[in-house]
């Protein structure tokens, strides 16, 4: 298990809120911090997947379960 700073639980949000919500709890973070996002919306790999390399945070895991998608971000 992955050791983070920070949850944020955007379970029933769609796109764009689970993106606005990892933005949001990034910028009161420290660089190095890890930030772990639970997404229900389906799509919600394609904007973080973007928003990691437009950025420069890192996507350091990513697991899939039934109807959820866990993200953990390392923030630049």
């Amino acid at each position: 298990m992955i050791e983070f700073n920070l949850e944020v639980d955007a379970s029933g949000l769609h796109c764009p809120l689970p993106l606005l919500r990892l933005k949001k709890a990034l910028m009161g973070m420290s660089s190095g911090d890890i930030v772990k996002v639970i997404a229900t919306d389906p799509a919600a790999h394609l904007d973080f997947g973007v928003y990691a390399d437009q950025t420069g945070h890192q996507i350091i895991e990513l697991i899939k379960e039934s109807g959820a998608q866990i993200f953990y971000f390392k923030k630049k």
